[in-house]
């Protein structure tokens, strides 16, 4: 098995914490010791030694620092965001060449919450050998444990496999409102999408080849480059960004998904960051230095700067002080951090 970790992403709903060039992934989030992306690396050390790591230019150093372990050949770095879509492209390319193209290869995110590690393997080593059997692309989806709304849902259909539970794919949802997000989890038959992926590099490029043809033309253009190449930055910023949802997921007809045995959180907000860490007794997590509070009950608070600061009589909130800048978010409304956060960069 080969696994590639996306360790991407702009970082602007965590902000100010997090940033472009110092996105979530690279952020220790609870009282473990490492950062998401190598507790990500820990986890998959036992599945496979065929680890390889993609990275943005901007942070690629930082990440390089947090995995020392790895070798510069593991490290695929696109020289700008283009999207999931081209980033998976790209490491295809790049993989084809360097790694057997009909064994299982598991795509998976660098800054996803796992406490389960053991069911977390158990789970892709099925999806592998489902995929490698069958010569078709699997997902992992987690099982709800409440109505959210910031998900997209994958709705199962047909059992291929009962003594595994492998499912068909019945069709794709987008993120819900809470009414229908209810009726989903009441329902039992859909998953939360996390966008884990598996299949053989020849499984992939067959699929691409045949229900994405726009990400098809990208993924021939990658392969006639390399990173060595004059051509290649030039190449890969003349992409257009797309979604590997979008550009080819939900267009293939015959997908598998094994639901996760494992628990899952996406920390994708602040809200979500205060689920993975241990609250006092008022509910109130508080890290960081010079900070005094009065009256406040179920918060979320950190101090990142030299600068005394207090909060006073508040319920509910996020308050973030870092030399990046200062947030003040109901904690309800923490998904929207990404909406303003932002308008303060701008992406090449």
């Amino acid at each position: 098995m080969i696994v590639l970790i996306i360790a991407g992403g702009a970082g602007t709903r965590l902000w100010p914490v997090s940033t472009p060039e110092y996105p979530k992934h690279l952020l220790k989030i609870n009282s473990n010791d490492r950062s998401l992306l190598q507790q990500t690396y820990s986890r998959v050390e036992r599945l496979s030694k065929k680890i390889y790591v993609i990275s943005e230019a901007s942070h690629a150093a930082h990440v390089r620092e947090q995995l020392p372990n790895l070798t510069d050949e593991h490290f695929i770095i696109e020289p700008a965001r283009r999207g999931t879509a081209n980033c998976i492209a790209l490491a295809l390319a790049y993989l084809s060449n360097h790694e057997d193209n009909d064994e299982p290869l598991v795509f998976l995110a660098a800054d996803h919450f796992v406490r389960d590690a053991d069911g977390f393997r158990h789970s892709f080593k099925i999806a592998a050998e489902v995929s490698k059997k069958n010569k078709r692309i699997v997902l992992v989806g987690a099982e709800p444990n409440y109505p959210a709304t910031g998900f997209g849902y994958i709705e199962k259909g047909k059992v291929l496999n009962e003594k595994d539970f492998v499912f068909n794919v019945k069709s794709f949802k987008e993120k819900p409102t809470f009414e229908v997000a209810r009726k989903y989890f009441k329902d039992g038959g859909f998953l939360w999408n996390c966008s884990y992926f598996v299949g053989s590099i020849n499984v992939f490029e067959a699929s691409i080849s045949k229900y994405a043809p726009a990400l098809f033309l990208n993924l021939r253009r990658l392969k006639k480059i390399t990173a060595e190449s004059k051509k290649y930055d030039e190449v890969y910023l003349s992409l257009e960004k797309d979604t590997i949802d979008y550009a080819l997921i939900e267009k293939v007809p015959d997908l598998l998904v094994v639901p996760a045995s494992f628990d899952w959180i996406d920390v994708g907000s602040f809200s979500d960051w205060y689920k993975v860490v241990e609250p006092d007794n008022n509910g109130n997590h508080i890290t960081g230095d010079m900070i005094e509070t009065l009256e406040i009950e179920n918060s979320f608070i950190q101090n990142h700067s030299n600068k005394p600061l207090a909060v006073i009589g508040l319920d509910n909130v996020v308050v973030i002080n870092s030399k990046n800048g200062t947030l003040v978010v109901r904690k309800d409304l923490a998904q929207k951090v990404g909406d303003v956060s932002g308008r303060f960069y701008k992406e090449t």
